[in-house]
């Protein structure tokens, strides 16, 4: 087997030290689990709902449609078992969209438009392409007709609450309000919904070397901040408000204030880059000794991002401190970040995609890896993993290409092709792609 080694995590970290054993994901992911509490809700307008998270699920008012109504132009008729080709019918009215009741006399036709109310006594209706029209008023409409094509009981109705019945469930809590879902919520007639309050988030990345500005030029040792705005766009399309996001230098005492700032003004959540390993100038785990914060868990068994931490500020406010290079904080930011998000807005758990492996890896045992992946389609339609090159956590140039993370499990150290591993989508919210059973 002709196994393609897989490019681990370097330069992130020192090794952790032995009375602070690394943490398997799905250990760290469930402490964080256990840690947070979802917010409250507050109740909005309907039209600013798009891309929030829904609190209340939500029955419906009514039928829709609310009455049976014409799915094509033609005529609504009465079935009954006479009812043929040849037969003729006298037209006397005609329903257009919008008008109210109205009654259709036995054994005549009417006129009716598609999405009219269907009159009473009529119960299907024929397209006036299976139609002759004999003869027309004085006005030019047509006033009697011949039936070209025998019809089928109940054809082209659309039936009241066929598309949803009043008191079944329109949109379940924890969903993600799309445009799909705000477009049946508004055909209930929901004027106003429950949503989760947007978790506010202070972002604060941390490095002497880091530059702001863009465009700015460079000093000798200094980089552009690629991180920082990174993690806001992901932020807000994890639903989530950025209340603050700055770049600090590597001073104990000013991140210590910042900090403590942000719990003064209500945020819901501290993240943090850099300055988390065990290096002379990783400053950030004394920084939450001075805050009274209590340490979850401080190193992972993954690459890349190992030295992520998790901790509970003062007041319960979680804290992520993420590795400075930017796929190690893109990596904690989608696999940890997000899951407290997901509960901060009351969402499920995520569930990873299964697909096989394009090609057979190799890999470290003891460590599991988040690579950058994109999925391709064989000549029969099949989907599989690929894995990119270029997996170093300082490289950024892979994401352009970059469509999902694929998870190799810690637990091995070879996998064949065709082999079934974890396979996430960049965002959190999209991880319904494929219907489940």
């Amino acid at each position: 087997m002709n196994a393609r080694p897989i490019a681990h995590d370097t330069g992130c970290c020192a090794s952790q030290t032995a009375h602070a054993p690394l943490v398997a994901v799905a250990e760290a992911q469930a402490r964080i689990a256990a840690r947070i509490i979802a917010l409250p809700c507050e109740r909005i307008p309907l039209a600013q709902a798009e891309g929030r998270v829904l609190s209340v699920g939500v029955d419906s008012r009514v039928d829709l449609p609310p009455f049976d109504n014409a799915a094509m132009d033609g005529y609504a008729l009465a079935w009954n078992e006479h009812l043929a080709a040849g037969r003729e019918f006298e037209v006397h009215a005609e329903q257009a969209a919008g008008e109210g009741h109205s009654h259709l006399h036995d054994g005549s036709a009417m006129a009716i438009m598609t999405g009219a109310r269907m009159p009473d006594g009529a119960d299907l209706v024929t397209p006036f392409e299976d139609v002759r029209v004999l003869a027309r008023d004085d006005a030019g409409r047509p006033s009697r007709i011949r039936i070209e094509r025998s019809p089928r009981p109940g054809q082209h109705v659309r039936h009241a609450g066929e598309d949803i019945a009043r008191g079944t469930r329109a949109v379940d809590s924890g969903t993600r309000l799309d445009a799909a879902a705000c477009m049946l919520l508004r055909g209930t007639g929901i004027a106003e919904v429950d949503v989760a309050k947007s978790p506010r988030v202070a972002l604060f990345c941390t490095g002497r070397e880091l530059v702001d500005t863009p465009g700015q030029a460079l000093a000798a040792g200094q980089i552009h901040d690629t991180s920082r705005p990174w993690l806001e766009s992901r932020f807000k399309a994890s639903g989530a408000r950025i209340h603050v996001a700055d770049t600090l230098a590597d001073e104990v005492d000013a991140f210590v204030d910042v900090v403590r700032r942000s719990l003064d003004d209500g945020v819901d959540l501290v993240v943090s880059t850099g300055a988390v390993s065990k290096g002379r100038y990783d400053f950030v785990p004394h920084a939450l000794a001075a805050l009274g914060a209590e340490v979850v868990f401080h190193g992972v068994a993954m690459r890349p991002g190992k030295p992520l931490m998790f901790a509970m500020l003062p007041g319960g406010i979680p804290f992520f401190g993420l590795p400075g290079n930017p796929v190690s904080s893109a990596v904690g930011a989608r696999f940890f970040v997000d899951r407290a998000l997901r509960a901060m807005l009351g969402m499920p758990h995520e569930r990873a995609w299964r697909l096989p492996l394009a090609a057979p890896v190799v890999k470290k045992r003891g460590f599991h890896l988040y690579q950058k992946a994109e999925l391709r389609l064989d000549d029969d339609g099949r989907v599989a993993v690929s894995l990119l090159q270029g997996q170093e956590s300082f490289r950024t140039r892979p994401l352009l290409r970059t469509r999902a993370w694929a998870g190799l499990p810690a637990d091995a150290d070879t996998l064949p092709a065709g082999h079934l591993v974890d396979v996430h989508p960049l965002l959190h919210f999209d991880d319904d792609l494929f219907a489940r059973p």
